[in-house]
Protein backbone atom coordinates (compact mmCIF):
# COMPACT_ATOMS: atom_id res chain seq x y z
CA UNK A 1 0.00 0.00 0.00
CA UNK A 2 1.08 3.57 -0.62
CA UNK A 3 -0.15 6.53 1.41
CA UNK A 4 -1.46 9.53 -0.50
CA UNK A 5 -3.18 12.76 0.51
CA UNK A 6 -6.55 14.04 -0.67
CA UNK A 7 -6.95 17.74 -1.40
CA UNK A 8 -8.65 18.19 2.01
CA UNK A 9 -5.38 16.88 3.55
CA UNK A 10 -6.82 13.55 4.73
CA UNK A 11 -4.48 10.67 4.07
CA UNK A 12 -5.39 7.20 2.87
CA UNK A 13 -3.64 4.10 1.64
CA UNK A 14 -4.21 2.66 -1.79
CA UNK A 15 -3.01 -0.53 -3.42
CA UNK A 16 -0.93 0.68 -6.38
CA UNK A 17 -1.64 -2.57 -8.23
CA UNK A 18 -5.25 -1.37 -8.54
CA UNK A 19 -4.38 1.96 -10.18
CA UNK A 20 -5.41 1.76 -13.83
CA UNK A 21 -3.97 5.14 -14.74
CA UNK A 22 -2.91 8.43 -13.20
CA UNK A 23 -2.66 11.85 -14.75
CA UNK A 24 -2.05 15.44 -13.75
CA UNK A 25 -4.33 18.15 -15.09
CA UNK A 26 -3.21 20.07 -12.92
CA UNK A 27 -4.18 17.94 -9.90
CA UNK A 28 -3.04 14.34 -9.85
CA UNK A 29 -5.99 12.05 -10.47
CA UNK A 30 -5.94 8.30 -9.81
CA UNK A 31 -8.32 6.15 -11.84
CA UNK A 32 -8.77 2.79 -10.19
CA UNK A 33 -9.62 -0.47 -11.95
CA UNK A 34 -12.99 -0.55 -10.14
CA UNK A 35 -13.95 2.86 -11.54
CA UNK A 36 -13.26 4.94 -8.43
CA UNK A 37 -11.43 8.21 -8.98
CA UNK A 38 -9.26 9.96 -6.39
CA UNK A 39 -7.69 13.40 -6.63
CA UNK A 40 -4.50 13.63 -4.57
CA UNK A 41 -1.99 16.31 -3.57
CA UNK A 42 1.08 14.33 -4.62
CA UNK A 43 2.53 15.21 -8.00
CA UNK A 44 2.66 12.58 -10.70
CA UNK A 45 6.42 12.25 -10.17
CA UNK A 46 5.94 11.80 -6.40
CA UNK A 47 3.28 9.17 -7.06
CA UNK A 48 5.61 7.24 -9.34
CA UNK A 49 8.35 7.44 -6.68
CA UNK A 50 5.94 6.07 -4.05
CA UNK A 51 5.00 3.18 -6.33
CA UNK A 52 8.65 2.38 -7.15
CA UNK A 53 9.54 2.40 -3.43
CA UNK A 54 6.54 0.16 -2.67
CA UNK A 55 7.57 -2.37 -5.32
CA UNK A 56 11.16 -2.32 -4.08
CA UNK A 57 9.90 -3.11 -0.53
CA UNK A 58 7.79 -5.98 -1.89
CA UNK A 59 10.76 -7.44 -3.79
CA UNK A 60 13.07 -7.05 -0.78
CA UNK A 61 10.54 -8.78 1.50
CA UNK A 62 10.13 -11.60 -1.01
CA UNK A 63 13.89 -12.01 -1.26
CA UNK A 64 14.23 -12.24 2.52
CA UNK A 65 11.33 -14.71 2.73
CA UNK A 66 12.78 -17.02 0.08
CA UNK A 67 16.31 -16.81 1.48
CA UNK A 68 15.08 -18.00 4.86
CA UNK A 69 13.22 -21.00 3.48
Amino acid sequence: MIVVTRLDRTRFAVNPDLIERAHASPDTTLHMVDGHVFVVQESLDELVDLIVAYRARVLAAASVATAGG
